[in-house]
């Protein structure tokens, strides 16, 4: 009961904070709060979407939080084909369809946000080669859908001047409308979508748009430990919000004469919680001076080397402000390094869940229980058509082919697993989140059950598993392992059906950083991951087909 009364509490204030000011009125967006679904749909194509990484379930809970909207990056250029058609693959408009449809069910908000970004090449000036023809036909295959929907030209761009993106932006708009005249479209301005930008923009006379900007301020504090800036700020530790919060780190050697330099001589006054206001109010005084609705679109903090007290504190300034200013929102992000998890943990939302982050953005904290690792009782899939639920594609095949969905005469079902062109070494790998116990599944004679075709005679491969690597001294992912070859499947193009008993596997050694023989130390208990590896040779110009992986029990059903 009292957590009850504590979640309809939370409810009621959350609506009052949009009590706000009377300068906002008539301009607000039709959504309120919500994240951004990293990770997902932004692939290298829509063969390499692991659709089942998330499903209608974290969309559920991502709802019971108090969220209303979700911001979905998508690689959407790479969801299409090359000049001259950039025709987009069906295939993506059948995964995308399903979010849809989920959040239409749900009553979410959905930003298709073009996320077609590279941090470290500019935005392309004659991008709307590319813009209007994908936006035309995402435009003409959602024109009918609810306006739950909305679109959003492109995440960040950069490195191009403020007049041209303002052209480019008018033609995609005008593209969008030649066939879609009711759902919104979500605009921004060049410099990394800066709120300093915004000015740069003209005010379309389309108006039913929003315009979005990003908040990451100050950037010594929410950027520490990152890899993609230039340079690298994985050097940078220990620098305070707000200042004076802590001593301030030294810079490192390695960023000395740099603007990283720069910016922490300036922090003392870059990092208080006047002056992010102040920046703050850039984008509050662009939406009442030209009365249009305002959206961040982005505002977070990496973890890594950030203090998480620090960081929560950030988090709820922003928040409270933007709140303030009746400026909606979607956090970066919801899983990953700026997410709402817990850093060091599988991010599963009934026990790893932030909790002091998630009142800090005033959202409404679910019950947590701490994680037990269980035995697995019965078997479990690991694809049928998708890859299973609570696996992560954790593959490593470089530039080679590998595509799980191939409809190219599939076992059953619609699609099968393809690959082709791989080097020595590398991995279809089937990560489990979390780790699985398989011991008792082991003891009761469970096998690995699959079904493989190839076309290369000579052709052989491994299937192992890999544990967890502990932090006890001398302790690796040890590897369990078995080849397959023609003695189970004549590489003949046909369908082959292999079952291998678990206990059957030997142990093989481990790679870490060096090799190191088997020590008869691997751990049924706290399976890692799945693998299916070239470990003996390349697989330059053979092909292979998987389809059904799944751990069975050998005398049927699960």
């Amino acid at each position: 009961m009292r957590a009850q009364i504590t979640r309809m509490v939370m409810a009621v204030a959350m609506v009052w904070a949009w009590g706000g000011s009377e300068a906002a009125a008539g301009i607000e967006v039709p959504f309120h709060r919500g994240v951004n679904l990293t990770g997902w749909l932004q692939a290298g194509s829509a063969r390499q979407i692991q659709f089942t990484r998330f499903t209608k379930q974290d969309f559920i809970n991502i709802k019971s939080l108090g969220c209303d909207v979700v911001r979905l990056p998508i690689n959407l250029h790479f969801m299409a084909t090359g000049a001259p058609g950039h025709t987009v693959d069906p295939l993506f408009f059948y995964f995308l369809d399903q979010v849809v449809d989920w959040c239409e069910e749900l009553q979410i908000h959905l930003i298709l946000d073009n996320h077609t970004f590279d941090v470290d090449a500019n935005t392309d000036p004659d991008v709307d080669q590319v813009l209007v023809p994908i936006w035309s036909q995402m435009a003409e295959h959602y024109q009918s859908r609810s306006t739950y929907l909305y679109y959003e030209v492109l995440n960040e761009p950069h490195g191009i001047a403020d007049a041209r993106w303002a052209q480019i932006q008018q033609q995609v708009i005008t593209a969008i409308r030649m066939v879609d005249p009711v759902h919104t479209i979500v605009v921004t301005g060049a410099g990394w979508g800066s709120y300093n930008n915004l000015k740069y923009l003209p005010i379309y006379r389309d108006k039913n748009l929003i315009y979005s900007f990003h908040f990451y301020d100050p950037f010594m504090f929410t950027h520490q430990g990152a890899s993609w800036t230039n340079p690298s700020m994985v050097p940078l530790a220990g620098v305070p919000f707000p200042y004076g919060a802590g001593p301030m780190p030294a810079c490192p050697p390695e960023l000395k004469g740099t603007w990283i330099e720069s910016s922490l001589n300036s922090y003392k006054n870059d990092g208080t919680v006047k002056h992010v206001k102040e920046l703050l109010d850039i984008a509050v005084r662009f939406r009442d001076t030209w009365q249009v609705p305002v959206f961040c679109g982005e505002f977070g903090v990496y973890r890594v080397n950030s203090d998480n007290a620090q960081r929560v504190s950030w988090y709820e300034v922003v928040r409270r402000y933007l709140e303030e200013k009746k400026i909606a929102w979607t956090m970066w992000d919801y899983e990953g390094g700026f997410g709402l998890f817990k850093k060091g943990t599988n991010e599963l939302f009934e026990h790893d869940l932030n909790l002091p982050l998630v009142e800090a953005l005033g959202l409404i904290p679910p019950v947590q229980t701490p994680f037990v690792m269980t035995p697995e009782r019965e078997g479990f899939d690991l694809y049928t058509d998708y890859m299973a639920e609570s696996i992560l594609n954790a593959s490593y095949v470089g530039s080679a082919t590998l595509d799980f969905y191939c409809d190219l005469a599939p076992i059953e079902g619609a699609y099968c697993i393809y690959c082709t062109g791989l080097n020595r070494y590398q991995t279809i790998a089937f990560d489990f989140r979390p780790d699985k116990d398989l011991k008792t599944l082991v003891q009761a004679g469970y096998l690995l059950d699959f079904w493989v075709r190839g076309d290369t005679p000579t052709a052989r491969f491994d299937v192992r598993f890999l544990d967890t690597k502990t932090a006890a001294p001398g302790d690796h992912p040890w590897r369990m392992r078995t080849t397959i070859d023609q003695k189970n499947a004549a590489w003949d193009g046909q369908w082959h059906h292999v079952q291998i008993p678990l206990r059957n596997f030997t142990e093989h050694g481990s790679w870490d950083n060096a090799w190191f023989n088997p020590q008869g130390l691997f751990n049924w208990s706290a399976v890692d991951r799945f693998e299916i590896v070239s470990e003996h040779h390349d697989f330059v110009g053979m092909q292979f087909w998987f389809d059904h992986l799944r751990i069975v029990n050998p005398r049927g059903g699960r």
